[in-house]
């Protein structure tokens, strides 16, 4: 009798507690569709260029999956660089010389073998004379963890951040500390800002520490400058606090904050460009902090781009930054009770 009491009561709870029972139901919903599109049939689009090849070499790579486009030289290497291509091809006096950038070797062995195979009868009289081949960015047979540790970096700083500064600071709304600060003439902006400068020591230790120990302990192909790497990492703790801090304020107890992982934490994983994904929905990466982090960080780290060419990225991230800070700001209004 008092098992099916307590059994009942718990049902009670949670049938009137009806974001619980959205996430518990939508949440897993939503992930298996995300996971059935990445992990469908999909073949990953690879671009080459073609600098000098023979009549039907486009077509011909076509037969392998690999789109070919002419290119000059120098627009050839440009192209490289901004990961518009995975290779360059040129053919001299039956020779062909390739360029590819490994820092993904998936798309790197696909282009490789397809260029290999759509020069065969063009080079057919000289079978003596092998590919000279040049990875720009990465290297041949790059490791798994190489080519992960980028985004992984960037992850793990967010996944923490998040979790420790959305639950803290859901703890000092449940027991009341916030609703005492509001009372008082502290200004709201102030009280977000405060929040955040009292986490800062906390996550540039955390940024510096996995920053470290990824690179000098577990060796991850590091390319760059390791002082861009701190400052990649301490904006990733910037918008994963502001984040983590906004979401706190949608959950009424700790338990509802976790239960935000699947939603917000977890699809960002499959944005960040471990997989290869269909060109549909690889456009919703483009709303996800974790791409622009993710990829940033391997710009640095494997290809060894300079602050001027991860501009781009480091304003999108400090731009989020300001918007999870000004909707921080608005939303404590509710709580001000006076």
């Amino acid at each position: 009798m008092r098992i099916r009491a307590l059994a009942f009561r718990i049902l009670n709870q949670l049938r009137h507690d009806r974001r619980t029972l959205a996430l518990m139901l939508v949440a897993p919903v939503f992930l298996l569709t995300l996971v059935y599109f990445i992990l469908g049939d999909t073949v990953p689009v690879v671009n080459v260029a073609v600098i000098n090849g023979p009549a039907g070499f486009e077509d011909k790579l076509e037969e392998y999956n690999v789109r070919g486009f002419r290119y000059g030289e120098h627009e050839a290497r440009l192209a490289l660089e901004q990961g518009e291509v995975i290779a360059t091809i040129e053919i001299r006096n039956g020779k062909s010389f390739i360029e590819i950038d490994g820092s993904n070797p998936t798309k790197a062995r696909v282009a490789l073998a397809a260029l290999e195979q759509a020069k065969q009868p063009v080079l057919s009289a000289r079978p003596d004379l092998k590919s000279e081949i040049h990875y720009v960015y990465g290297q041949e047979d790059l490791p798994l963890f190489d080519m992960a540790g980028p985004t992984l970096i960037g992850f793990i700083v967010f996944f923490f951040v998040f979790l420790v500064s959305g639950i803290s600071f859901l703890q000092e709304r449940t027991s009341g500390t916030l609703e005492k600060l509001l009372s008082t003439p502290i200004r709201r902006w102030e009280i977000v800002v405060g929040y955040v400068l009292g986490f800062g020591l906390f996550t540039v230790l955390q940024s510096f520490l996995i920053s470290w120990y990824c690179v000098y302990v577990l060796k991850v192909m590091m390319i760059g400058s390791f002082t861009l790497i701190m400052l990649i990492t301490l904006l990733t703790a910037m918008i994963a606090l502001t984040l983590g801090m906004l979401i706190s304020t949608l959950a009424n107890n700790e338990f509802q904050m976790i239960q935000f992982i699947p939603l917000i934490i977890v699809p960002q994983v499959f944005f960040s460009g471990l997989f290869d994904l269909p060109p549909v929905i690889e456009k919703f990466g483009y709303v996800m902090p974790l791409y622009y982090i993710a990829g940033a960080l391997t710009e640095v780290m494997i290809k060894g781009r300079g602050l001027e060419l991860i501009a781009g990225d480091l304003g999108i991230i400090l731009a989020y930054s300001a918007g999870f800070m000004t909707l921080n700001t608005l939303f404590l209004k509710k709580y001000r009770r006076i």
